[in-house]
């Protein structure tokens, strides 16, 4: 698979605690000349990269579509026609605020122009087995989100097997877009493992989001060969960037 295939389903994420407008810039402007899906920045710097993209747009740079594209050639990457996704994290990283809470974080995420939404999911629900509370609650996002994607965080590292299926099943049924794997910041990430149990077990609308640890383009077309349809990571730009 050619690296800009890869790129292609990659959400390029900025998630640190101290994150800065500086850097912010830096993922979004690497993710237009890389062509990737989209950024995944802190809810807090929705706007302000919402705007940014809207100015390059405006000067003539973007089609402002949101799905975004690049081309590779002798090594070189050149900005494609589309505009990253902007993506946004609710809930993060440990996933126990209220219901109410969540639905006006995304609400006022997509407000600010916010292109999809990653949710992470009650866990102590889950190792509770309330799984009607859960697909509930996933319900009501969904409905926050209106047409925008919304992508389900399981965090797979703190779940058994016989709980990742049974939360494939609540993703499902609740009309959620994606189920996605981790956080990040729980100790663990993606797992080939976790991707295929995924592949096995959620309905056929439901696309899979591989994302923590992923660190190699080896590693991240296995993740796609195994059924994931977007990569959570900011290491395969950083890649490019140390060799180009």
């Amino acid at each position: 698979m050619k690296k800009e295939e890869i790129l292609k389903k990659v959400d390029h994420t900025l998630l640190a605690q101290g994150a800065t407008w500086d850097e912010i810039k830096v993922i979004c402007d690497d993710a237009i000349k890389y062509g990737t899906a989209s950024v995944c920045i802190p809810s807090s710097f929705v706007k302000q990269v919402a705007e940014y993209f809207l100015k390059f747009e405006t000067q003539g740079n973007g089609s402002g579509k949101k799905d975004g594209t690049g081309a590779i050639s002798d090594g070189k990457i050149s900005c494609g026609p589309e505009m990253p996704a902007v993506c946004t994290v609710i809930g993060f990283p440990n996933g126990y605020s209220t219901t109410a809470t969540k639905v006006f974080e995304t609400e006022d995420a997509i407000k600010n122009g916010a292109d999809e939404i990653d949710m992470v999911i009650n866990i102590g629900w889950a190792k509770a087995g309330l799984w009607d509370k859960l697909e509930e609650e996933i319900r009501e996002i969904k409905k926050a989100c209106g047409d925008n994607i919304l992508k389900v965080i399981i965090e797979t590292c703190l779940l058994n097997d016989s709980e990742k299926i049974e939360m494939c099943h609540v993703v499902t049924k609740a009309g959620a877009d994606y189920i996605k794997t981790s956080t990040g910041f729980a100790g663990g990430g993606a797992t080939f493992e976790d991707v295929k149990l995924f592949k096995e077990n959620v309905g056929p609308d439901i696309k899979i989001k591989a994302a923590g640890g992923i660190s190699s383009f080896e590693d991240a077309e296995k993740f796609i060969e195994l059924g994931a349809d977007r990569l959570g990571t900011s290491r395969l730009v950083k890649i490019l960037k140390s060799t180009n």
